[in-house]
């Protein structure tokens, strides 16, 4: 054959090769080849359901648990090799069969070494004409991977109420995880696929949130009156995240029907106060939107925490200004205002490239059920560009909470959406969970998993900044609530570019103080293990009070003592 035509099939091959590797997509929905079967079935209408990223059974694979509302839920376990099973059966869960699940969240509770699940409920599946009629559930993990229900014994039993989303955190730096619970009514009498501004106007049965304190692993007290949470609202839930970088952990509440009832709230803490005050309106945090969950995330790495709310209509992306100034909603400058009904919302750098994009997940009203595409916003500098389609996340199914975590430990972040069933017959597209693959190819990455010692034994309430190629890239350790009644993985996840090398690794432990890591391999997991520092200085990050208290009265003596000589 002639060179010159052995020449021209290799340019065109050369080229074809190209344009498919171009055109492949980023995500493949590999939901069948993975084996999860799944759909959220709703009571009537609107609510549910979650997700949560739990390694069960420590194999080093991370497992889900996924709540399925009048559906029994599940606990996929990860077999490694992309394909997941439901081990529901055996697993010590099965009394979830007798509630209406909503959300879900895990933290290790009583410090054995086992993460603990906590799931939301908003009625029990043998009397469902009564809301709320049910308690929010609690099993223990246990060391032969199996789960002990521990709703009584843990004093949450007389606890009942229609809740929402829960979220993990540690606000009163004890080491012991505390638990923020959203609830939506105090009582409701009609059917939920009727609910509108006028029901929920007139209905005036909102809700009090409960803030649990972790009484040293042995049981859960509801301090919320006292530590300032005594407002009611239609709750989906909190955030705990350090928006104000003081070390502690504040609460973001998101509240439903913001505009005819209590809007959204920012709730600082005063640790070591015992107390927390509510400074949204002088952040302009107090949104007036049907806030249905929030997702944290230093986008423009600035070493400020930003906030994307999602809502119906319009979402809002909440901009840290810095230095005590109000946070900016940036969605027109940003290129992401477009009308949707959103639910679920991840920051995750899922291309590798340094900076965080952002996944929606996004789902009509029940029973409305018009069809609406996911959105996934591509970080491209100073704006984001909405890429959903071209990847292949554009799912046209009934979206609620999302979770993302790394499926076959390859380094990148894959994606999980839960899916409601629709209310109404004929709606045109499937609606069931769909799990979402990463083949995102190149770019260097590192995943940080934190242990703590005298802190959360998981990290939680703590931060880490890496420190690599020029960027500063920060994380938060996710407790809950960062997507719709949902928890992503707890392991730090930071995509590098082509950086060969990380300088530097700034962990910053719930209660202030840090350690500092130098000249790390990229694409690893690492593990960093909390190391105290000393006693004074320790003190010192607890803002100082600590040393303050205990001067004052020696001061006060010598002050009187030199007066009399």
């Amino acid at each position: 054959m002639d060179q010159r035509l052995i020449q021209g099939f290799a340019t065109v091959a050369c080229f074809l090769w190209t344009f498919v590797a171009e055109a492949q997509p980023q995500f493949t929905d590999v939901t069948d080849s993975a084996g999860v079967v799944h759909q959220f079935q709703v009571f009537e209408g609107l609510f549910g359901g979650g997700a949560c990223v739990i390694d069960y059974n420590q194999d080093g694979f991370e497992d889900v648990y996924l709540t399925g509302g009048l559906n029994d839920d599940q606990l996929l376990r990860n077999n490694g090799d992309g394909t997941m099973t439901d081990v529901m059966a055996g697993s010590g869960l099965e009394l979830t069969r007798h509630f209406v699940t909503q959300g879900v969240v895990a933290a290790d509770v009583n410090r054995d070494g086992y993460r603990d699940l906590f799931i939301t409920t908003i009625t029990s599946s043998d009397s469902l004409q009564i809301i709320p009629r049910a308690r929010n559930l609690l099993f223990l993990g246990q060391a032969d991977h199996t789960f002990v229900d521990a709703t009584e014994a843990y004093g949450l039993t007389p606890l009942y109420s229609f809740s929402t989303g829960g979220s993990f955190g540690d606000f009163n730096v004890d080491g012991w995880p505390d638990l923020y619970v959203g609830n939506y009514f105090i009582e409701y009498e009609g059917t939920l696929s009727g609910i509108s501004d006028a029901t929920i106007v007139s209905a005036n049965q909102t809700a009090h949130p409960y803030l649990l304190r972790n009484e040293a692993g042995a049981l859960f007290r509801n301090v919320a009156e006292e530590y300032g949470f005594a407002f009611r609202g239609f709750g989906f839930g909190g955030l705990f995240t350090d928006f104000d970088n003081d070390g502690d952990q504040d609460i973001l509440v998101n509240h439903d029907f913001g505009y005819k009832a209590t809007p959204n709230f920012l709730m600082e803490n005063e640790f070591p106060r015992e107390s927390f005050r509510d400074v949204a309106k002088s952040r302009g945090m107090d949104l007036r939107i049907n806030a249905m969950s929030s997702a944290v995330g230093d986008f423009n790495a600035d070493g400020l925490l930003d906030y994307f709310v999602t809502n119906i209509k319009f979402n809002r992306f909440m901009v840290a200004q810095g230095d005590g100034k109000s946070f900016s909603n940036q969605m027109e400058e940003l290129g992401m205002n477009y009308v949707s009904i959103s639910w679920g919302a991840n920051f995750a750098d899922f291309d590798h490239d340094g900076d965080l994009d952002l996944f929606v997940s996004n789902g009509d009203l029940n029973p409305n059920c018009v069809p609406m595409a996911n959105f996934y916003f591509d970080n491209v500098g100073q704006t984001f560009e909405e890429k959903g389609r071209a990847v292949g996340l554009a799912d046209y199914g009934i979206g609620r909470g999302s979770i993302t975590f790394d499926l076959e430990n390859d380094g990148d972040l894959d994606i999980l959406v839960v899916c409601q069933n629709a209310v109404l017959d004929g709606y045109p597209v499937p609606s069931t969970t769909r799990l979402f693959r990463n083949d995102a190819p190149g770019g260097n990455w590192l995943k940080v998993k934190l242990r703590g010692t005298q802190s959360d034994l998981n990290g939680l309430g703590a931060r880490a900044t890496v420190f690599s190629g020029g960027r500063q890239l920060l994380r938060e350790v996710d407790g809950g609530g960062s997507s719709h009644l949902s928890q992503n993985s707890p392991i730090l996840h930071f995509g590098l570019g082509d950086a060969e090398r990380v300088d530097s690794i700034r962990v910053t432990w719930n209660g202030g103080h840090q350690q500092v890591l130098h000249d790390l391999d990229v694409n690893q997991l690492l593990e960093v293990v909390e190391i105290l520092p000393p006693v004074a200085e320790r003190n010192w990050h607890l803002g100082g009070w600590t040393i303050a208290v205990c001067a004052i009265p020696i001061l006060l003596l010598l002050y009187f003592f030199l007066r009399r000589s």
